[in-house]
C-alpha cells in the first residue's frame, strides 16, 4: 500500500520551507505526497519579498479534490496566512472523516517577516487547534499561543499545558530558539500524560531555513506510515537534525537544509542523534 500526506501551506520560491520542503520529505521517507496552496511567497534566503495569498475558496477546492480521490493518511498545516483561509481550511477538514492533523503554527519567517496575519492568530486557537492531534510551535509561536513569555523550562511546560487546552492532542514544544540551553531540547507533552525530552546537540550553522516545516513533514509522513505519535516525534526529530547536520552552503542568508541527508545518513542517522529523557 502507498502511503498518502497532505500539505497545506504556502509556497517557498527559495525551495528551502513551506510546500516545497514538505514533499521533498515526503519523498524521501517514502510517501506520496498531495497539497493544497495557500499563498505564494516571493522568498530566497535572504528573505521573504513578497506574499500573495490564494483565496480561501480555492485553498478549500484543492484540499477537496484531494480528500475526495486519495486516501490521505495523515494531513499537515503550515503557513496559512489569513483567518478567512483557517476558517476555510477547518470546516473542509471537519467535513470529511478527517485523517490524522499536524499543526506547524507558521507565524514568523526566518528573516523576520510576518507570515500569519495578527487577526489571524485566534481563529487559529479556536477554529484549527481543536481539530490536532499535533501541535508543533517554536518558542516565539507558543509565547503568542499560550499568552506568556516563556524563559524557563518551567515556562516551556506551563505554556505546553496551556496550548493543550486549547483543544490539542499533544504538543511540541520545539527548543531551538533557547539558545542558553546545554542542548537543543523539545518538549513532548500530550494530554494523556504522556511526557519526555528529547536532546540533541546543537550545530553551528546558519542553514536552518524550513526547519519548523521539514520537522513537521517528517513527523506527517511517518504518522501517515501508521506510526505512533510518540514515535513518530522521535524519528522526524532525528530527521530534521541530520538536515541539519549535514548543510547544503546555498544561498547568501539563511540556507535550507539537506533533505537527503537523512537517507544519505543510513543507519547512524536514522537511529542516532538524539536522546530521549
Amino acid at each position: 500500500m502507498t502511503n498518502v500526506a497532505m500539505t497545506i501551506a504556502g509556497s517557498d520560491s527559495g525551495g528551502g520551507a513551506g510546500i516545497q520542503a514538505d514533499l521533498k520529505t515526503f519523498q524521501e521517507l517514502g510517501v506520496f505526497g498531495t497539497s493544497a496552496l495557500t499563498a505564494v511567497t516571493a522568498q530566497n534566503t535572504l528573505g521573504v519579498h513578497g506574499v500573495y495569498p490564494i483565496d480561501a475558496d480555492g485553498v478549500t477546492a484543492q484540499m477537496r479534490a484531494v480528500l475526495d480521490d486519495f486516501n490521505v493518511g495523515a494531513v499537515k498545516t503550515g503557513m496559512l496566512f489569513s483567518a478567512e483561509i483557517i476558517r476555510a481550511v477547518a470546516e473542509t477538514l471537519r467535513a470529511y472523516a478527517s485523517p490524522t492533523l499536524i499543526i506547524d503554527p507558521v507565524m514568523i519567517a526566518k528573516g523576520g517577516a510576518s507570515l500569519l496575519l495578527d487577526e489571524a492568530v485566534e481563529a487559529l486557537k479556536t477554529d484549527l487547534i481543536p481539530l490536532a492531534t499535533v501541535i508543533t510551535p517554536n518558542i516565539p509561536e507558543a509565547e503568542v499561543l499560550a499568552g506568556m513569555p516563556i524563559e524557563t523550562d518551567a515556562d516551556v511546560v506551563k505554556a505546553a499545558e496551556r496550548i493543550l487546552q486549547l483543544g490539542a492532542k499533544a504538543v511540541v514544544m520545539k527548543g531551538g530558539h533557547r539558545q542558553q540551553t546545554a542542548f537543543a531540547e523539545d518538549l513532548f507533552l500530550a494530554a494523556n500524560g504522556e511526557r519526555y525530552t528529547i536532546r540533541s546537540e546543537w550545530i553551528d550553522t546558519k542553514d536552518t531555513h524550513g526547519t519548523g516545516c521539514t520537522f513537521s513533514a517528517a513527523l506527517t509522513a511517518r504518522i501517515a506510515q501508521g506510526m505512533p505519535i510518540a514515535d513518530a516525534v522521535i524519528d522526524a526529530k532525528r530527521f530534521i537534525q541530520a538536515a541539519i547536520a549535514d548543510g547544503l552552503d546555498l544561498g547568501a542568508g539563511h540556507g535550507p537544509t539537506n533533505h537527503w541527508a537523512y537517507k544519505r545518513g543510513g543507519e547512524v542517522a536514522q537511529k542516532e542523534g538524539v536522546v530521549i529523557d
